[in-house]
């Protein structure tokens, strides 16, 4: 049986001007920028250069004549658009100009102009060697492009035959067999780097072998090069595991020939698109797009610490002048005439234009403060870390610490802390990794799990690679020097260090 009820919900939503705060505070510096000239191309009455800081010069006396002829008018005509009250509220909060370099010491940021190159993409370098294919055939060139484009950012080639297929039917209205596919393929395989387009690790690898053995290098014995085929095309499951003893015993190598034959095979690059962006990187001398922008300075200046936006490039902002010229225009003919239906439109239009410029000026006035806010409690939580660069004098840190201080909610800290990177004098480093929670030393004190995880680290880099440590061996050295910690919780920490098992770390 359907019924109608009637009940009362108290609900709580964000309006537009705060969802917009809460997306600009969450993007990096690197992306204000292109966020800003987005807004810039969509807004006319948003506009960028050397501020005026003079407003609307309106005498007072003038605005209450106006708005008493208003009010008659109203009176005779009940849908009058109220254009006085919107021009006396936007004089009154007008934001005029507002630069985005921040205000607290940044006087070293002063050159905006940072050129940045063009640079070829890693499948724009893979269509650029087609032509070394030779095909006349346009239907083949097509098929060529569409794996190309399958192929992902490390180099493979992980979409099957029929995948790809399929994309063509769609997309180009071409039906393609998979022998077609799979024979453009082993062609595009061939192109450099060496193990493009393979499917998997023991197929990339071994396409880079075979590769070594076509050129017959002076520089690489032949009979390692064949033994390392063996090795990937026959045993890769012993080589992947570690297993040295069933590969000597299989392949009939001594421990020497052995040696050599894995150094060559982890001389090989697992992942073959790293291999053109390192050339690249070598070739132009930059860091191009991987160069990471610092959302914060700090410096130590005599013993303190002062902190400042990174605001480079960003532009100033305020309301298009001419805008305000049209208004102004309006202003003064509201007490002679009345107003059209077409004025209106546009009086409403240049009001929403101007609304939403505003509205956008002040969310970024609050995301510079939000952030500064931010990072100044931060600095001052980890005040002694960021004069010394010792690990050991970061203090544990979650969220709630700076939410309390600041007195900001727990997820806009988190927005803020999220994809953000801090400039020091010990380099660059990643905003999320000084929010660590603490364990308890064996003499009761607390400790982050920074400082546990950089000892972690220390011991493995220093073990003997043919004997690695194991977890409870770890636990133990690191119980040793007083760190109170359980041996799954070194098996997470390892994990998160991207350190393997003692099992695959092990070396000849």
């Amino acid at each position: 049986m359907i019924k109608q009820n009637l009940s009362q919900k108290m609900l709580q939503k964000l309006s537009p001007q705060q969802i917009q705060v809460m997306k600009l505070l969450q993007i990096p510096t690197a992306t204000l920028e292109q966020r800003i000239k987005e807004e810039l191309e969509a807004n006319p009455a948003l506009d960028e250069g050397e501020g005026n800081d003079e407003l609307f010069d309106l005498d007072e006396n003038s605005l209450a004549q106006t708005k008493t002829e208003e009010e008659a008018e109203k009176t005779e005509d009940p849908d009058e658009f109220e254009l006085d009250d919107y021009l006396t509220e936007y004089l009154e909060d007008d934001p005029g100009t507002y630069d985005l370099k921040y205000d607290h010491g940044e006087d070293e940021l002063n050159d905006k102009n940072v050129p940045f190159a063009h640079e070829k993409t890693f499948h724009d370098f893979l269509e650029s060697q087609l032509g070394l294919l030779n095909l006349r055939d346009p239907r083949k060139t097509i098929i060529a492009k569409q794996i190309i484009g399958s192929i992902d950012d490390d180099g493979y080639l992980r979409r099957e035959p029929i995948a790809i297929i399929d994309d063509l039917l769609f997309s180009e209205n071409m039906e393609v067999e998979e022998h077609e596919v799979e024979a453009l393929l082993k062609k595009i395989q061939q192109f450099d780097p060496p193990g493009v387009g393979t499917r998997d690790l023991q197929e990339c690898l071994l396409n880079q072998i075979i590769q070594y053995e076509k050129k017959k290098s002076n520089f690489i014995d032949p009979f390692i090069i064949a033994q390392s085929k063996i090795v990937i095309g026959k045993y890769f499951n012993e080589f992947s595991k570690k297993h040295y003893d069933k590969l000597k015993k299989y392949l009939g190598l001594c421990y020497d020939d052995l040696k050599r034959v894995m150094e060559f095979i982890l001389k090989l690059n697992p992942k073959p698109a790293s291999g053109y962006i390192a050339n690249e990187l070598n070739k132009s001398n930059s860091i191009g797009s991987n160069y990471i922008v610092p959302d914060f300075i700090i410096s130590n200046r005599d013993g303190e610490l002062e902190l400042s936006l990174n605001s480079k490039n960003a532009p100033e902002l305020r309301i298009n002048e001419q805008y305000k010229g049209i208004l102004q225009g309006y202003k003064e003919r509201t007490g002679k005439t009345r107003i059209s239906s077409k004025d209106k439109e546009a009086i409403q239009f240049i009001k929403q234009k101007i609304d939403s410029a505003k509205w956008f000026i002040d969310a970024i006035k609050q995301r510079q403060h939000t952030m500064y806010q931010t990072m100044y409690t931060i600095m001052q939580y980890q005040y002694q870390y960021f004069l010394s660069g010792d690990d050991h004098k970061l203090k544990p840190m979650i969220l709630k610490d700076i939410a309390d201080i600041t007195n900001l909610d727990i997820s806009t800290i988190s927005r803020v802390a999220n994809s953000k990177f801090v400039q020091t004098e010990f380099g660059t480093k990643r905003l999320k990794s000084f929010f660590s929670e603490s364990i308890t030393t064996t003499d009761g004190s607390e400790v982050s799990t920074l400082e546990v995880k950089n000892m972690l680290g220390q011991i493995i880099t220093s073990e003997d690679p043919r004997k690695p440590y194991s977890d409870e061996k770890l636990r133990n050295l690191l119980q040793a020097k007083g760190y109170n910690i359980a041996r799954r919780t070194v098996a997470k920490y390892r994990e998160q260090l991207h350190i393997p098992v003692a099992r695959l770390r092990k070396k000849l």
